[in-house]
């Protein structure tokens, strides 16, 4: 090292370039651009005493610190032309001998902690604590020495964790240095501001690295209680901010895997399955007893792993060890199941799914029974609701296929068309009833699912969206044909007899009875894609789920590009034949007075004014739905052409309409499926993890206790509900009572 240096400083005396305080001469030969930076002038001493720290002399230092106060040309705490003072040196020699030499002698301690630090040296780290502790006390702990070479956010216990050095934390941590956790981006006290208006990416960067270091898993695992919570909330957090900052995106997202990553860490160190079941059904709120722990009936609560679905970490939900006990639970009841053949565990799946009204009424009139208390296992509990949403699916088909039921609808017969179908406000039949319990079973499930989850939770899962929306038209159709029954009967009363027994064909486009139809059609198809969600627990189908519903982002952002294509060019167009169509309808509306004009004109097919053509470009509205159905080549270029004779109009009208399907279809559409690949392609590398992480969050739903009876049954009143009740109304009126008693005897007093 020294012979280096020797031959640095020979080369800087022989050089023709030379600088001063004052000019800069350029002639000769330069290195870099040209400018050569002036160095800090070392006395003869001064180098023989860095060269000395460097090479490790000890007596030679300890003989030139001796000379401190009676020579005047040696400065202990000179640098050397890098910038390292001699216990800068030292340190990155790792001579410890040396570091205790000069801190005897009161050197300047400066960055060097933090220098030992980043050397991630233990031994100098004590030794530089020791001495700054002996000097200035506790004040070490919140002072942070200006630095060259780091930021002033970087304190010693944020830059240890960053090297996740566990022996470093631990003694920093002993010494009580703290992070303090970062305001919230959205922060608005008069700190951040102060920061934000003066450097804006200093004050980013610094929460950058207060987070940094916060996700270091030797600092979790020593300063947190539960460090699987911690990692848990810290991966949510950094996830939200990766939202929020959209600069450090990147950044962000590799520290939230880092965190789950620890969690999984953690979880892989089970050794059996009773630490697992200590892990998974682990409660921050009541720790330390297991029987708290588990439910009524001895059941595990899984407090944790739910925790770990609401905070979405996948890797931990989709470990083998979770994934064990959740089959282990899920298949409880049927033991041997999945050991059976596929024909087997179809027969079974079968016989379970007819039998789910006689398991109903059982778990109904006797919950404690051996049948009551076979339905509340999951895995028959699943097949229950499975068998009865399909029925629910095969009344909706009856209905549409207009079905009725012959002893129970009067003067029907399966398979006719009966005439009520063609008068306005008919009665329900009985099938329609029968999906009005579906329907009531529906809404009431989701009340409670409501209820118990909470609204921010509830919203968070797609298919309560669409469940939402299912049973919101369903109560739309209801009303309407409420309404529709209510003004029939109303004019029938007034005498209005022909009104009420019009045909259909005649009936008013905004017909109470048709909208409801329309509704009913709308909502039969959400209703039959909700059984996709059942397709969640296969391992085959389970996947291709997952990756459709990724994709449907995909479409979602496509459709943001093309609405606004969409409506651009529909306005362009719009100006260009909003002229010629007012035209062909005027022409159509008056062709008794056009006469032999009109037959003209009709008996010329091309340019015949009635012809639906020349509406497809009448108003905005109607320019909007051609262009989307030019996509799947419905619409011709012929609607285009004008019957005046006005070529340029006509031309740049079909020049709109050929840009408009070249970026809509030649550009968007690839783009289009180009994304929906690569989205697929990412998902299917993944697609385990994803699928595992859904069926466990719907193995999860079917553990908990309520929601046992399957729809429409669980709008009866059970003897347990009423018992519950029962319950709750004696609580809130012994609660009163003594409450009374109570304040009665304090006013005694």
């Amino acid at each position: 090292m020294d012979k280096l240096y020797y031959q640095y400083r020979e080369s800087l005396m022989n050089a023709t370039r030379m600088m001063d305080d004052n000019t800069l001469n350029l002639e000769g030969d330069s290195l870099g651009m040209g400018v050569i930076r002036k160095e800090i002038d070392l006395t003869n001493e001064e180098k023989q005493y860095l060269l000395a720290v460097e090479r490790g002399d000890i007596p030679s230092t300890r003989q030139y610190l001796s000379l401190i106060g009676h020579c005047s040309n040696l400065n202990i705490n000179c640098v050397d032309p890098l910038g390292r003072t001699a216990l800068l040196i030292a340190i990155e020699n790792e001579n410890i001998e040396m570091i205790e030499l000069l801190l005897s002698h009161n050197i300047e301690v400066g960055d060097a902690l933090l220098h030992a630090i980043d050397e991630e040296n233990v031994e100098a780290v004590e030794l530089i604590l020791n001495h700054e502790v002996n000097l200035k006390g506790d004040q070490v702990l919140h002072e942070t020495a200006p630095s060259t070479s780091f930021t002033p956010d970087i304190t010693p216990i944020i830059l240890a964790a960053h090297r996740d050095n566990y022996e470093i934390i631990k003694i920093l941590l002993d010494r009580g240095f703290r992070i303090p956790k970062p305001h919230d981006v959205r922060c608005s006290c008069k700190h951040c501001v102060t920061q934000s208006s003066e450097d804006s990416l200093r004050h980013s960067r610094s929460r950058i690295n207060a987070y940094r270091a916060l996700a270091s898993p030797s600092l979790i695992a020593l300063s947190s209680k539960d460090p699987i919570l911690t990692s848990f909330e810290l991966s949510w957090e950094l996830k939200r901010l990766s939202k929020l900052e959209n600069e450090f995106k990147i950044d962000y997202e590799k520290l939230a895997k880092k965190c789950q990553e620890f969690a999984v860490d953690l979880l892989e160190q089970t050794r059996g399955s009773k630490e697992l079941e200590v892990i998974l059904n682990h409660d921050s709120s009541c720790p330390g007893n297991d029987q708290e722990l588990r439910t009524s009936d001895n059941k595990m609560k899984l407090s944790r792993l739910k925790l770990a679905i609401k905070y979405k970490q996948k890797k931990f939900v989709a470990h083998p060890n979770c994934q064990q006990l959740l089959a282990t639970m899920w298949y409880e009841g049927c033991p041997g199941f999945r050991r059976h053949n596929i024909i087997c565990k179809l027969l079974i799946t079968v016989m379970i799914g007819f039998l789910f009204p006689i398991l109903s009424i059982v778990y109904l009139i006797a919950p404690k029974s051996n049948l009551g208390y076979l339905i509340r296992k999951p895995f028959i509990k699943f097949i229950c609701h499975s068998a009865s949403y399909i029925l629910f699916l095969m009344l909706l088909i009856l209905v549409s296929q207009r079905v009725e039921i012959p002893f129970l609808d009067n003067d029907s017969s399966a398979f006719v068309k009966d005439s009520r179908t063609e008068l306005r406000g008919a009665p329900a039949t009985s099938i329609e009833w029968m999906i009005l319990a579906y329907v009531i079973g529906l809404i009431w499930t989701e009340i409670k699912q409501l209820w118990d989850e909470g609204a921010d939770e509830y919203c968070h899962d797609m298919w309560n969206i669409l469940d939402f929306v299912t049973n919101s038209l369903y109560i739309a159709t209801l009303t309407l044909r409420v309404i529709a029954y209510l003004q029939v009967e109303k004019e029938k009363e007034l005498g209005l007899t022909e009104h009420a027994n019009l045909q259909r064909q005649k009936w008013d486009a905004y017909d109470p009875n048709l909208i409801a139809e329309a509704l009913f059609a709308a909502a039969n198809i959400f209703s039959c894609l909700k059984l996709i969600y059942i397709f969640t627990v296969n391992p085959h189908l389970g996947p291709l789920q997952i990756s459709l519903g990724r994709m449907i982002m995909d479409l979602m952002k496509f459709a943001v590009l093309y609405v606004l294509l969409l409506f651009s060019f529909a306005c362009g167009l719009n100006h260009l034949h909003w002229y010629y169509a007012a035209l062909r309808r005027e022409e159509c509306d008056n062709k008794d007075q056009l006469g032999a004009a009109y037959s003209a004109k009709a008996n010329n097919a091309e340019f015949d004014p009635c012809d639906r053509r020349f509406k497809s470009f009448a108003n905005l509205f109607e320019i909007i739905q051609s262009l989307y159905w030019a996509i799947y080549g419905l619409v011709d270029l012929n609607h285009l052409e004008l019957e005046e004779d006005h070529e340029f109009t006509e031309f740049i009208g079909k020049l709109m309409f050929g840009s408009y399907s070249w970026i809509g279809f030649v550009i968007l559409l690839n783009l289009l499926i180009a994304m929906m690949s690569n989205s697929y392609q990412n998902i299917w590398s993944q697609s385990d993890e994803e699928w595992k992480f859904a069926r466990s969050r719907l193995w999860i739903s079917y553990f908990d206790e309520s929601g046992t009876l399957p729809v429409p049954f669980n709008i009866i009143p059970s003897p347990k509900t009423v018992y519950y009740i029962l319950i709750w109304l004696r609580d809130r009126l012994f609660i009163c009572s003594k409450d009374h008693k109570r304040n009665r005897w304090q006013s005694i007093r």
